[in-house]
């Protein structure tokens, strides 16, 4: 076990945990923030996409040592209120249904539109492509990617 000071939401929290363990599992059973989701623990689903400094990555694959001083933001971190652009669209556009992979797409979709704040059809499915959803709602992330991207 090893002591881990990490900058989580713009909050330092203090952890001892084995330098092995993923993120995604010190944030849900550490920290009880649950809002990032395991899909299918190989970096494959984009159900457990975080920030961290500002990039998407999938929190199954990093581990707490390999975090350091970065600043991680998960989706309970995105906006204090929910209305982060991003998170304004998806209700606009109506796009969850079963919600399971949502924080997953958000968080990539938020990470995109910092950098391209006019995407093209073709760049948003780049930026998505990972992030499985299993209801099949791509059109209406689509769309809200693209309202969100006005709103910015």
């Amino acid at each position: 076990m090893a002591k881990y000071l990490l900058n989580i939401n713009g909050k330092q929290n203090e952890i001892e945990v084995d330098p092995s363990t993923p993120i995604l599992w010190v944030l849900r059973d550490h920290l009880k923030l649950n809002g990032t989701k395991y899909g299918c623990g190989i970096a494959m689903c984009g159900a457990c996409t975080i920030h961290l400094e500002g990039i998407a990555v999938r929190s199954c694959q990093v581990t707490v040592s390999m975090v350091g001083n970065q600043k991680i933001t998960t989706i309970e971190g995105l906006s204090e209120n929910g209305d982060h652009p991003i998170q304004k669209a998806w209700i606009e556009h109506d796009v969850p249904q079963c919600g399971y992979c949502q924080s997953g797409q958000i968080m990539t979709a938020s990470a995109f539109l910092k950098n391209n704040t006019n995407p093209s059809d073709d760049e948003i499915e780049a930026a998505m492509h990972g992030n499985i959803c299993r209801c099949g709602t791509y059109t209406r992330i689509k769309a809200a990617i693209k309202t969100a991207a006005k709103s910015s």
